[in-house]
């Protein structure tokens, strides 16, 4: 690739990123009704501010940066919002995309929508209780379910089992 090609590609991603940046809704979770609300200040008080740019902003940790990747101990993943228990450690796989994957959430511990922004359609999950954003489901996982749950590390907590 020639130098001129480079800084073209990549000065396109950058404007792209940018505009769909523009266009993400801050604190779009927030327009549904969800049983822990909170206004920006507390969450603030509570979350990190890599935590609160995640699961109040939807924005996107870089991969490859969340221990839990690392994390193989059995357990229980919880919302770092609400506390809510989201995932079981036997459904962590894997994926090698740089974010923890899971193939299933546990039941009623997660919402969905429809999310347009990057210029394309995916389907955003979410945390059912307080709205906090996690990642992004797609159809490329593993069975039994064939779902690859991609999620922003910073977006949970990992409690171990107890023996």
């Amino acid at each position: 690739m020639k130098r001129r090609q480079f800084l073209f590609a990549s000065g396109a991603a950058v404007a792209a990123l940018a505009v769909s940046s523009a266009f993400r809704r801050p604190g779009a979770a927030q327009a549904e009704t969800f049983e822990v609300t909170k206004t920006d200040a507390e969450w603030r008080a509570i979350l990190s501010e890599a935590q609160f740019a995640v699961l109040r902003m939807e924005d996107t940790e870089r991969p490859g940066t969340s221990p839990l990747l690392e994390e193989k101990r059995k357990g229980v993943f919880h919302c770092a919002g609400c506390d809510l228990a989201v995932y079981p450690s036997e459904t962590k796989y894997e994926s090698g995309t740089g974010w923890p994957s899971f193939w299933d959430s546990l039941p009623n511990a997660i919402g969905i929508k429809e999310d347009n922004s990057l210029f394309m359609t995916r389907i955003e999950c979410h945390c059912r209780r307080c709205g906090g954003h996690f990642g992004h489901i797609f159809d490329d996982g593993p069975q039994p379910t064939g779902k690859r749950h991609c999620l922003n590390g910073v977006a949970l907590t990992f409690k171990p089992a107890t023996a």
